[in-house]
C-alpha cells in the first residue's frame, strides 16, 4: 500500500474514501481507519495473507491514545464505540525490541520463544501494519504468514515457522533452516540446495531426529508437518560424489566403517511394525522393532494408510515405564497419555487385537486415524524397555484432527484428554449407522425406568470400550421459576469437571456513594457466588451499606474518571466484571427513576496550562457522580444539583454549612432539590453558600465528552432522559472541596490478595463434589425452553449421580480464562488414594452390577503458574503394585505418600471389586457403567 503525504485512499464495495493524511489524524480517526483495514482483512482469510507482529507494550500505549479499552486485541470487540476519548500521549515509534531475541540478524529478527500472542504481542493484517508504519515508522518487522491447519482449515498465524538445524555430511557443518510446517519436502530440497549450492538430483536429506537417521525424506509434495518433522530437530545433507553419499561420520547408514556410501537405489518392504524398510536397512518409521519386549501371537495383516489392518494380539510381560519424549511444549500432552495408556481397560484393549472396531465411515470420528496412532503409541510405550518414546507420528495426527493443539505452545491436558477420549469413542464406535432416537419426557414416570431408557437410547448410538469402561450417566433436574414445570432427564459424562469451594465464591470491593450528596463515598468488601449475577451483588453490597427501603442501588464501571457502562441488567454474571476494574454504586432514591438522571464528570487544568482556559488541555480526574434533576427549567438548577452533590465533600472549616446539608433530607430520606428554599443560613460569609459565588465552570457535553458548550443559569435547557455534564475545577474549589475522597477507587479484587487467598487449609475432594451437584439457577446465556410457558426461562438446575463408570475421571478446575483475566488456583485437594466410597452420592435405588467404591491409579499434576507451567504424571503399575512418576522423558519409582500434592489437576480412579460398605477387594475390569 502506497501512502502519499496528502492523505490516502481507501477502496470499499461503495467505492472510495477520502481519509486525512497520516500525519494530520485525530486519535479518533485512527481508530476509524483501523477499524475499516481490521474489517476488510478479516473478512477475506485466506492462506498466504500477511499478518506482523508488534509489541504488546508498545500497542498497549497506542490503545491509550486512540481511546479504545486497554487489553482488547481485536476491534470487532468494541467496534464502534471506545472507553474514553483520548487523554494519552501520541506513542513513539513502534518498538519491537522486547520481543525479539537479542543478538538476531537485522534483517531477519527472530522472535523470542517464550512470547505469547495477548500477553507479549499482537498480530495485525498487512494494511493495518502499512498503516501504522506509515504513521510511526519503527521496528523491526515481523512477517507472519496465515495458513489453514487441520481437516476443518481452521485459520491461523503461523508465528513460529518450522526450525531445523540442518548438518552437513561433508564437514560436520551446521546451518538453521526455516520453513512453513506447510511448505513441501520439494521446497526443502530447493532451499538447501539453493543454500549449499548444489544441485538436487546431487543430494539426499534425512530425517536425523536425535541425531539418528530415521528415513530419507523424499522430495515430493509432502508437508514437512506431514513428514512428522518437529521443531528444532536435526536433519542430514548427503552429497552425491563420484558415485558415493557422502558420510564424514565415520561409517555409513549400514555400519560400515567408510566415509563415502555408494549409491543405490530405494526399495521398500515391510517392517513388523508396518513402515517401509529402505534397502539399507533404514525403516521410514520412527523406530525399529516397536514390539520388542511383546510376545506375537499372530500373523501380520495388508498394510492400509501406513498402519496395519491386522493388529497382533500382545501378552504383555512387564512394560509401561517408558517415558515420552518432549517435542517443546508437549508436557501437557505427555501427562495426558501416559494416564491413559496407564488405565488398565485402555490398555489391554490396545494391546489385543482392535482393528475389527476401526470405524473408518463415522462422520463424526477421524476415519480411525486417531484411534490406530495412539494405539501403535501405546504399544512402543508397554515395550519392555524404558527407551524414551518420540510421539512424532501422534503429534502430526493431533494437529490434523485438532489443529487447537498445533504448534509449541503450552496447552491443557484436561482439554486434550477430553478431544481424545471422545476422538478414540467415534474412531471405535461399534454402531455404524446411527438410528434417529427422541427423547421423551419423564412426565411423572419412575427415575428408574427413564433412567434406562435413556441409556439404553444411548447405547443404540453410541458403543464402544470408551463408553463401556469411562461412561456413566447423571440425573439432571431442571425447574421453571415461574409455573414449577419439573424436567427430568439422564445425560451421559464422560467425566466430571469439579470446582473448588474457594472458587465457589468471590470477593469484590465496590464503592457506594450518596446519590443526594448527603454522605461521603465508602468503600465497601462483600462476598458473593462466582457465578452469580448483579442482582446478588445489589443484594449484598445493599445489607453492607444498610440501603433504606425507599433507595436503590445504581452499578456502574469507571474507567479513566469515566463511566464506561451501567450494569443495570439484574441478570448480567458476575463474570463481566474483571477483577482489576473500578465498579461504584450510587444509592439513589427510588422516585429517582422517573426524573432525568445528572452525570457529572470532572476536569481540572494541568499547572503549566493555567493561563490557558481552552477546555481541550484539561484533563479529567476524580469519579464521576450521579444524581436525578426534578423538574429542571435552566441551567440554574444543575448548579444547585452540583453543589448539593458536594456538599459532603466541604472542608472542616465549613462543617456547620455540611451539616445543614442534612437538612435537605426528607424524613423518608430522599432529598429535595436546594430550589425548594430549605437551604441553610449556617454560616455567615456568603461565598459559602451554595449558589451565592460560583466559581465552577459547567459545560454541557456529549456521550464521548468530545464537544462542551458553557451553561448560563438563566438559559432554558432541553433536557433528554440524561444529561451530561464537565465541572471544571479551579483553585478555589480545591481549596474549599478535599477530593481525596474521589479518587484513587479501589479495583474489584486485589491480584496480590490471590496468593493468600489460594494457600488456604485443605478442602476435601468430598467438598468439591458438593460444590458440583449442588442447585443453582442457569446463567442467561443458558436459559432452558420450558415446554409450559412457551418461553425460555432462567431455570434452577440440580444434578446427581446415577451411574458410575469403572474409569471414573475427576477435573478439578484450578484454571478461570476470561478476555482479559487468566488465574489459577493452588488449593491443595486432598484425595483419596483408596477407599473413595461414593455410595452417599449414587440416587440410583437399582442394584447395578459392581460397587461405589474405587482406587487412584493415576494422576495429571500442574506445576507452577499459568504460560510458564508444567505437567508431568503420577502412574500406578497395577501389575507391580507401585507407583512411578512420569516426567516427560524421565521416569523414576515415587512413593504413595508423595502423591498428594496441590499440583493434582486430574485424577483417575478404577472400580474395585467389593461392596460399597468400605471393604475394597481387586480392581474391576468389567465393562459397562454400573
Amino acid at each position: 500500500m502506497t501512502i502519499p503525504d496528502s492523505g490516502y485512499m481507501m477502496i470499499d464495495n461503495n467505492g472510495s474514501i477520502e481519509l486525512p493524511a497520516p500525519s494530520t489524524c485525530t486519535p479518533d480517526e485512527e481508530m476509524r481507519v483501523i477499524l475499516d483495514l481490521t474489517r476488510k482483512a478479516e473478512s477475506n482469510l485466506r492462506d498466504g495473507n500477511l499478518y506482523y507482529v508488534i509489541s504488546t507494550r508498545w500497542y498497549r500505549g497506542w490503545q491509550k491514545y486512540i481511546g479504545q479499552p486497554v487489553g482488547v486485541f481485536s476491534f470487532d470487540e468494541h467496534p464502534t464505540e471506545a472507553k474514553t476519548s483520548s487523554t494519552a500521549d501520541r506513542p513513539g515509534p513502534i518498538d519491537n525490541s522486547d520481543i525479539v531475541l537479542n543478538g538476531s540478524d537485522n534483517d531477519n529478527p527472530q522472535l523470542l520463544r517464550t512470547v505469547e500472542e495477548g500477553r507479549d504481542y499482537v498480530l495485525v493484517p498487512k494494511d493495518v501494519w502499512e498503516m501504522l508504519y506509515a504513521w510511526y515508522k519503527g521496528g523491526p518487522v515481523l512477517a507472519r504468514k496465515m495458513i489453514s491447519a487441520g481437516d476443518n482449515k481452521q485459520f491461523h498465524v503461523e508465528v513460529f515457522p518450522l526450525c531445523l538445524t540442518l548438518i552437513d555430511s561433508r564437514d560436520k557443518s551446521q546451518s538453521v533452516v526455516r520453513l512453513s510446517k506447510k511448505a513441501s519436502l520439494l521446497e526443502l530440497y530447493e532451499t538447501i540446495c539453493q543454500l549449499k549450492g548444489i544441485k538436487p538430483e546431487k543430494a539426499r536429506i534425512w530425517d536425523y531426529f536425535n541425531k539418528q537417521k530415521q528415513k530419507v525424506l523424499v522430495a515430493s509434495n509432502q508437508t514437512l508437518e506431514e513428514s512428522n518433522l518437529q521443531m528444532d530437530q536435526h536433519i542430514l545433507l548427503e552429497v552425491q560424489i563420484d558415485g558415493f553419499w557422502s558420510s564424514g561420520f565415520g561409517m555409513d547408514s549400514t555400519g560400515n566403517d567408510l566415509a563415502l556410501v555408494p549409491v543405490e537405489p530405494l526399495r521398500s518392504s515391510v517392517t513388523i511394525a508396518g513402515g517401509p524398510t529402505l534397502s539399507n536397512g533404514y525403516s521410514s518409521g520412527d523406530s525399529s522393532n516397536v514390539y520388542q519386549g511383546f510376545s506375537l501371537s499372530s500373523a501380520h495383516g495388508d498394510m492400509e494408510d501406513g498402519y496395519e489392518s491386522s493388529r497382533p494380539v500382545i501378552k504383555v510381560d512387564k512394560g509401561g515405564l517408558a517415558g515420552l519424549q518432549n517435542l517443546g511444549n508437549t508436557c501437557f500432552m505427555n501427562s495426558a497419555l501416559q494416564c491413559l495408556v496407564h488405565t488398565p481397560p485402555i490398555f489391554e484393549y490396545f494391546l489385543e487385537d482392535y482393528s475389527d472396531e476401526i470405524n473408518r465411515q463415522n462422520p463424526l470420528g477421524m476415519h480411525g486415524e486417531l484411534a490406530l496412532a495412539f494405539g501403535e503409541l501405546l504399544r512402543k510405550l508397554w515395550s519392555s524397555g524404558r527407551t524414551p518414546v518420540a510421539p512424532r507420528a501422534f503429534k502430526t495426527k493431533l494437529a490434523r484432527f485438532a489443529p487447537q493443539f498445533s504448534g509449541y505452545n503450552q496447552h491443557d491436558s484436561q482439554e486434550l484428554l477430553a478431544f481424545l477420549l471422545d476422538g478414540l469413542h467415534e474412531d471405535l464406535n461399534r454402531v455404524k449407522q446411527k438410528p434417529y432416537i427422541e427423547t421423551k419426557d419423564s412426565d411423572g414416570r419412575p427415575d428408574e425406568e427413564v433412567a434406562d431408557e435413556f441409556w439404553r437410547y444411548h447405547k443404540a448410538r453410541n458403543d464402544s470400550i470408551i463408553v463401556d469402561v469411562c461412561q456413566g450417566q447423571y440425573k439432571s433436574t431442571l425447574v421453571c421459576p415461574v409455573c414449577n414445570k419439573i424436567s427430568i432427564t439422564f445425560d451421559p459424562f464422560m467425566y466430571l469437571s469439579l470446582p473448588l469451594p474457594s472458587t465457589a465464591t468471590r470477593t469484590m470491593r465496590i464503592t457506594v456513594f450518596y446519590g443526594d450528596g448527603s454522605g461521603l463515598p465508602m468503600p465497601y468488601t462483600v462476598t458473593v457466588l462466582k457465578h452469580g449475577c448483579c442482582k446478588d451483588l445489589i443484594q449484598a453490597l445493599g445489607t453492607a451499606c444498610c440501603l433504606r427501603t425507599d433507595e436503590y442501588l445504581l452499578l456502574a464501571e469507571v474507567y479513566e474518571h469515566r463511566i464506561y457502562r451501567y450494569l443495570e441488567n439484574p441478570s448480567e454474571l458476575l463474570s463481566s466484571i474483571k477483577d482489576d476494574e473500578h465498579i461504584v454504586a450510587y444509592r439513589l432514591c427510588k422516585k429517582g427513576v422517573e426524573l432525568i438522571r445528572l452525570e457529572i464528570t470532572h476536569r481540572f487544568l494541568e499547572k503549566s496550562s493555567l493561563d490557558n482556559l481552552k477546555a481541550g488541555e484539561r484533563k479529567l480526574f476524580l469519579t464521576p457522580l450521579i444524581t436525578f434533576l426534578e423538574d429542571p427549567q435552566s441551567g440554574a438548577d444543575i448548579d444547585l444539583a452540583v453543589n448539593r452533590m458536594l456538599c459532603s465533600l466541604k472542608r472542616t472549616r465549613f462543617s456547620s454549612y455540611a451539616s445543614s446539608c442534612n437538612g435537605w433530607e426528607q424524613t423518608n430520606g430522599c432529598s429535595t432539590e436546594l430550589g425548594s428554599g430549605t437551604q441553610s443560613t449556617g454560616s455567615t460569609e456568603s461565598e459559602e453558600m451554595p449558589g451565592s459565588e460560583m466559581s465552577f465552570h459547567l459545560y454541557l457535553t456529549d456521550e464521548r465528552g468530545l464537544s462542551c458548550r458553557p451553561i448560563a443559569e438563566d438559559s432554558p435547557i432541553k433536557f433528554g432522559r440524561i444529561v451530561k455534564v464537565m465541572l471544571d475545577w479551579t483553585r478555589k474549589e480545591h481549596e474549599l472541596y478535599d477530593t481525596s475522597y474521589l479518587k484513587d477507587l479501589p479495583e474489584v479484587h486485589k491480584t496480590g490478595l490471590t496468593v493468600k487467598k489460594t494457600k488456604q487449609e485443605a478442602i476435601s475432594l468430598f467438598s468439591c463434589l458438593d460444590a458440583f451437584l449442588k442447585e443453582e439457577p442457569l446463567g442467561p446465556d443458558d436459559m432452558w425452553y420450558c415446554p409450559c410457558c412457551k418461553e425460555h426461562r432462567q431455570a434452577t438446575k440440580k444434578l446427581d449421580l446415577w451411574r458410575l463408570p469403572d474409569i471414573l475421571v475427576f477435573h478439578l478446575k484450578r484454571f478461570s480464562y476470561s478476555r482479559w483475566l487468566k488465574s489459577k488456583l493452588d488449593t491443595f485437594v486432598n484425595f483419596p488414594i483408596r477407599n473413595l466410597d461414593l455410595s452417599k452420592y449414587v440416587k440410583s435405588n437399582e442394584a447395578y452390577e459392581g460397587s461405589h467404591v474405587y482406587e487412584l491409579y493415576a494422576i495429571s499434576n500442574h506445576y507452577g503458574g499459568l504460560g510458564g507451567g508444567h505437567y508431568s504424571a503420577y502412574c500406578k503399575l497395577i501389575h507391580d503394585n507401585r507407583w512411578y512418576h512420569f516426567d516427560d522423558s524421565h521416569v523414576a519409582p515415587v512413593s504413595e505418600d508423595e502423591i498428594r500434592k496441590s499440583a493434582a489437576y486430574v485424577l483417575f480412579y478404577q472400580r474395585v471389586r467389593g461392596k460399597s460398605n468400605g471393604s475394597v477387594g481387586e480392581p474391576s475390569h468389567s465393562n459397562g457403567a454400573s
